[in-house]
């Protein structure tokens, strides 16, 4: 004679999932996870793009020295951004559409990095392949501004984006820098490019303004 097993009923509310502690933070995560991949692979098609001397000599060597020089200020455009995303993501509380939205819009200029890094470097003697660099910095840095703006309507009132930014003084001048840069390309591609570089130079050290003001009083 088969005896039926004892089955313990286990209440519903056991078997769901307990809700996540730190919300908010769960999805700015997923915001910032989907955008590091991304920057990853743009860096990777940058890498891959780079080609090596056609020759043993140091004229072989020299022929490669623009494509280098533009793939570094473009490596250092896009780890500026990945740096700067990264910080102001944590100081962030909310994630919204309108932010989700505006980062996928920063992403998309980001995506066009590669494809003018390798222009830029066949043709860096000719205005329009420095204007379009510009012109994507532009968009690029426009793309940040209206994140910053998205993140602190998502957060509200007592915003941590907004009491770290501030007046953005920086992100003005890069936007003007950028502007300038297309501008002048058509002067010589030269100063568009010392322009695109002294950006990179003002943004190379990690932008603590969001760390400063996560910190409490």
């Amino acid at each position: 004679m088969v005896t039926p097993s004892t089955t313990t009923m286990v209440p519903m509310s056991e078997l769901e999932p307990e809700p996540m502690s730190g919300g908010a933070e769960s999805e700015t995560s997923r915001v910032e996870a989907f955008s590091d991949g991304v920057l990853a692979v743009i860096i990777t098609i940058m890498a891959l793009e780079l080609r090596a001397p056609a020759g043993a000599g140091l004229s072989a060597l020299r022929d490669r020295v623009p494509n280098l020089l533009v793939y570094v200020l473009s490596f250092t455009f896009v780890g500026i951004y990945w740096n700067n995303h990264h910080h102001l993501l944590r100081a962030a509380r909310k994630v919204s559409g309108a932010v989700m939205w505006s980062n996928l819009h920063l992403l998309f200029w980001l995506s066009l990095i590669p494809v003018l890094t390798e222009w830029v470097a066949d043709q860096y003697r000719h205005p329009l392949p420095a204007a379009v660099y510009g012109v994507v910095g532009l968009g690029a840095a426009g793309a940040w501004a209206l994140l910053l703006r998205a993140i602190a309507r998502a957060d509200g009132p007592g915003s941590t984006v907004v009491a770290a930014v501030g007046n953005d003084t920086k992100g003005t001048v890069s936007l003007v820098a950028y502007a300038a840069g297309v501008g002048l390309a058509y002067v010589s591609p030269w100063v568009s490019y010392a322009l695109y570089a002294a950006v990179a130079v003002m943004w190379i050290v990690p932008d603590r303004r969001f760390e400063r003001a996560s910190k409490p009083a």
